[in-house]
């Protein structure tokens, strides 16, 4: 006589797999009922002026009208920047010229800018008035361009 082919782990597994189905058509039925608890206006949300979340729905007596014109998207045209003069003023604060760096103080922006000796033009030395140009090095601004003031 030959055994079954079901053992019982199998019948197990049918038996909770039908189970799990039954609750999940039974929790689908329920959802189902119950479902018509709030509105659509119930559930709407709306933002003020000030950029905040509210329910209620926004005054139509204080709406701005935008012109399409105004609206900058991106990045304004390098014309539209306004330019800069590149040669600046100022005044040598410290100049090691054993090591061949120092700093420039900026007369307009009184900020300390680093100088090395390979960007100056003419030779500088401690509280000398120079004129330079100002690029982004790899640890912030540096003088470039560097020769004595007239």
């Amino acid at each position: 006589m030959a055994r079954s082919q079901d053992s019982w782990n199998k019948k197990e597994r049918e038996k909770k797999k039908q189970k799990e189905k039954q609750e999940k058509a039974e929790r689908k039925a329920e959802r189902k009922n119950h479902s018509g608890g709030k509105s659509l206006e119930d559930m709407m949300a709306y933002i003020d002026e000030n950029g905040n979340l509210t329910t209620t729905p926004p005054d139509p007596t204080k709406k701005v009208e935008v012109k399409l014109e105004d609206i900058v998207i991106g990045v304004p045209k390098a014309s539209e920047l306004e330019q800069e003069d590149p040669i600046r003023t100022g005044i040598v604060s410290f100049f090691n010229t054993a090591k061949g760096f120092g700093f420039i103080r900026d007369l307009q922006t009184q900020e300390s800018i680093f100088v090395h000796i390979n960007a100056c033009i003419d030779r500088i030395g401690e509280n000398n008035k120079v004129q330079f140009e100002v690029e982004r090095g790899p640890r912030g601004l540096q003088a470039a361009r560097v020769k004595l003031a007239p």
